[in-house]
């Protein structure tokens, strides 16, 4: 199991903050959260939670290194609306032990669509685990990471790995969490350069005909990259557009 000091965290964390991709600091997050014992990790985020759901999916950002097979089945939305920890981040935040569900499953306290959920995670070695759900500033933001211990750990062991570094477990996911969020280019959504470009110069107060010349193109150019945008955003206004793309990262952000 993992052995780490304080200054071991302290000197973690200031190599992932310095990570520039988001797969450079997946990448670091899952080593070190094997080391702890969990194997196998599912964040998501969504800027756009609605009541007890998690939005549409073109607002979703999910990392996992997780099975291909496991995530085409999660990432669908009966089985979503089906699992209790994912049920529970949406009005809960902090760390829970998966515990609370088992027990929840023993006193006859789940539906069958839950309980259904359960015996899938089972067939995939997901048994114990914590959940994370994290603090976020928006009303309608919601972002969670699961944490599943490898196969052969009970969640009695799970808890005890917890009580030991639980600390330091969450303030590093919690760092992580921060770090995606202000990373470019994260989600289903993807603007081109040009469109970007337009956008920005729309926020910079410019108007078409002036943006055309900046960028030698036609004020019907502009015209169109706007439009583009607002479809890849889901929006009806530019400026709704220019929000939303500032949002997600996609404008204004230093590439170097």
């Amino acid at each position: 199991m993992f052995d780490a000091d304080a200054t071991d965290t302290v000197e973690f964390l200031a190599q992932m903050v310095s990570v520039q991709t988001a797969e450079d600091l997946w990448s670091l997050l899952t080593a070190r959260m094997t080391g702890y014992g969990f194997d196998r990790l599912i964040y998501g985020l969504t800027r756009n939670a609605e009541k007890d759901a998690v939005g549409p999916e073109l607002d979703w950002v999910v990392l996992s290194n997780d099975s291909p097979e496991y995530i085409r089945r999660f990432l669908t939305p009966d089985t979503i609306r089906s699992a209790p920890m994912l049920r529970w981040t949406l009005n809960h935040f902090g760390a829970q032990s998966w515990r609370d569900v088992q027990e929840r499953a023993s006193l006859g306290q789940l539906s069958d669509p839950e309980l259904r959920h359960l015996d899938f995670n089972k067939s995939m070695q997901i048994v114990a685990g914590y959940t994370i759900s994290f603090f976020t500033t928006g009303s309608r933001q919601r972002a969670a990471l699961a944490l599943t211990a490898r196969p052969g750990l009970t969640q009695g062991d799970v808890d005890n790995i917890w009580a030991q570094y639980g600390r330091d477990i969450e303030i590093i996911n919690n760092v992580a969490h921060l770090k995606i969020m202000s990373l470019p280019n994260l989600g289903l959504i993807r603007l081109s350069s040009r469109q970007k470009e337009v956008l920005e110069a729309v926020g910079d107060g410019k108007p078409a005909s002036e943006i055309a010349v900046l960028l030698g193109i036609s004020v019907a150019m502009v015209e169109k990259h706007l439009r583009l945008a607002r479809e890849s955003l889901g929006v009806d206004t530019t400026a709704q557009a220019l929000l939303k793309a500032a949002f997600l990262n996609q404008v204004y952000v230093r590439t170097g």
